[in-house]
């Protein structure tokens, strides 16, 4: 520690040599021959620890120095005198606020140890100013609630955010029981976490839910801290109170990221095998329609079993969009005409008691999006909206412009979004369902009703689109699902799709099948039979090479993208070098756009024979053609 720093203030020469020499063996001596030089030196000097100060002295008496010397320094004072001047030595007291007080002449260890004992005190009094400058500093700084209480549970200190906490001034808390500010039951609580804490005398750390009315719940980390005196006993508690809200919120959502992504691939899975089992019963069935059913009955059966096979194929596609394995087909869409032309869709399914309301916004821009897949989304939500109103009530679907600035919604760049929203007068949502809404396998549904993927696979499409989804609700309010698709660039495409078109006419050729699974393969072989082609089907790569290097006259090749030891992908690339040029169709229950390979056509399990035919057809057409 550095020698502490002494003023020392005399008319008489003499005197202040005598001073300088007792105390700079152990202090670093400042001296000053009037009170203006000395109020000077303090000026340049404002680490000064002691000021020992004559009182006689011209121009300025030495309690009127120590006076001024009070308004500019912290410095313990001590006034020396020759003379009895009691007067001199209570306005010292009074005003410059002296630690002691000797006489001339002085008796040497006596005056040293004044100033020594001077010297520890302004030391003390530093370290007391520092320990408070830093508990201001940490009270006012600080955006976590501080507090600091005595053993009854009164404030004896507590910052803004604290007060504010409990609807109050820092004035209006201090000195009183926080359990007396809240409610009978969570004042309760309060008190006995607090007691616990001093009586057991070490720190407890805990994670409370807090809600206010007409809030959401909030999560607060709360640390209180005994703090003891010298004999080791709780005088007082500290508290920390630091709002976890946001923090909870990132880390589910990245528990939601990591469950979806989980998920996803265990979706992609059951779908590939799913789609497989869909193209056997489907290709099946239609093989049966194509061998003249002789009874009504019969044909009605097998329809029926078509109509499920293809309801399966379509909760398929929705898993896969959910796993982001279905590649969507984003374009440029018309937002209100998609709406208009679901309304018959939307009424036969809603039934009666529900009214369905327009407000659509008139110059609505062109949205990117799937419109097939947009279109399941609402009626997803339409029908979620149905379910909530079990007495009945109206559906509104409100597409609006909406301009989004930075940060204006959570996980959104800014830009220019299309904005459909589902808005129900239902029975709405408590915020412990509402935090889940989208979370997967999520339903507040009785057993059988509901599969808990629809808001998810909502969510999933607006995400893969390039925007989001967002729900307000609140019990007896109603709620609303609003999708923000991003803003296309170009102009809607107006040209009605070709769907179930007839494929042209093209003479019988050998078709290599390649498939691993034995009932996807049979149906292929035997859609290619009907259509007239001769067809060949093995079960892997290997095979497939084999038979390509020992038979020239395979002119298209048909194989699954995903296989064991040797992928579609591998195999296309293989037989286009062993044969170039040589027509390839991909078959996949999970159009994933990373692992297909450009340039090649996709058709995506399960299939009917028509559309084999179709794919077939294009391949064998001749390029200028």
């Amino acid at each position: 520690m550095s020698p502490a720093t002494l003023l020392l203030v005399d008319d008489e020469p003499e005197i202040l040599v005598a001073l300088a020499d007792l105390f700079e063996g152990e202090f670093r001596v400042l001296t000053a021959p009037c009170g203006a030089d000395g109020l000077a030196l303090l000026a340049r000097e404002p680490a000064v620890d002691v000021i020992v100060s004559d009182q006689r002295m011209p121009g300025m008496t030495g309690d009127a120095f120590l006076a001024r010397a009070r308004e500019v320094s912290g410095a313990e004072a001590l006034l020396l005198s020759g003379y009895a001047d009691l007067e001199a030595v209570i306005s010292a007291v009074n005003n410059g606020r002296i630690a002691g007080y000797a006489p001339k002449p002085w008796e040497p260890a006596a005056l040293l140890s004044m100033v020594r004992n001077a010297v520890e005190r302004r030391r003390l009094a530093r370290a007391l100013d520092t320990e408070r400058a830093l508990l201001r500093g940490l009270l006012e700084s600080s955006t976590d609630a501080l507090s600091f209480k005595d053993v009854g549970g009164r404030f004896v200190r507590l910052n803004a955010v604290k007060a504010s906490a409990l609807g109050r001034t820092v004035a209006e808390c201090a000195g009183r029981a926080e359990a007396g500010l809240l409610p009978p039951g969570a004042g309760a609580a309060l008190l006995a976490a607090e007691r616990t804490v001093m009586e057991s005398g070490r720190p407890a750390e805990v994670t409370e839910q807090r809600s206010a009315e007409g809030a959401p719940p909030r999560w607060v980390r709360v640390n209180r801290i005994p703090i003891f005196d010298g004999a080791g006993r709780v005088t007082h508690l500290a508290t920390i109170e630091h709002d976890t809200t946001e923090q909870r919120g990132l880390e589910e959502r990245l528990h939601q990221a990591e469950k979806m992504q989980a998920l996803g691939t265990m979706a992609g899975g059951v779908a590939h095998d799913f789609n497989n089992l869909l193209t056997a019963i489907l290709g099946s069935l239609d093989l049966l329609t194509h061998t003249g059913l002789a009874e009504p009955r019969q044909q009605r059966l097998v329809r029926n079993a078509i109509t499920a096979a293809e309801r399966g194929s379509t909760l398929t596609q929705r898993l896969l969009s959910f796993s982001r394995k279905r590649e969507l087909q984003l374009r440029a869409s018309d937002i209100n005409q998609l709406v208009r032309e679901m309304d018959d869709l939307l009424l036969r399914s809603l039934g009666e008691g529900i009214e369905l309301r327009h407000q659509l916004e008139a110059e609505l821009w062109p949205a990117l999006v799937d419109p097939e897949q947009l279109g399941l989304a609402l009626l997803n939500l339409c029908i979620n909206s149905r379910d909530a109103m079990p007495e009945g009530g109206a559906i509104s679907i409100i597409t609006r412009n909406l301009a989004v600035g930075e940060d204006m919604v959570h996980d959104l760049a800014a830009g220019d979004y299309v904005s459909v929203a589902v808005a129900d007068t239902g029975s709405g949502m408590p915020p412990a369902v509402l935090a889940q809404a989208f979370e997967p396998f999520f339903t507040t549904k009785e057993v059988g009703r509901g599969t808990g993927l629809g808001l998810s696979m909502v969510y999933g499409l607006t995400r893969q689109s390039g925007g989001t989804a967002t729900i307000v609700s609140a019990p007896g309010e109603g709620t609303t699902v609003e999708l923000l698709l991003p803003r296309a660039q170009q102009e809607v495409d107006r040209t009605p799709e070709c769907r179930g078109a007839a494929a042209p006419l093209v003479a019988p050729v050998s078709v290599l099948v390649v498939d691993d699974d034995p009932g996807v393969r049979g149906v292929t072989e035997t859609f290619l039979t009907n259509l007239g082609h001769r067809a060949v089907a093995v079960a892997d790569g290997e095979a497939a090479l084999q038979m390509l290097e020992k038979s020239d006259d395979i002119r298209v090749v048909v194989t699954d993208l995903a296989m064991p030891r040797m992928t579609g992908r591998e195999l296309a690339g293989r037989a286009q070098a062993l044969r170039p040029g040589l027509p390839v169709l991909l078959l996949t229950g999970y159009a994933d756009p990373e692992v297909v390979p450009e340039g090649f056509p996709v058709l995506r399990k399960p299939f009917r024979q028509a559309d084999l035919a179709r794919c077939i057809a294009l391949l064998l057409k001749p390029p200028s053609a």
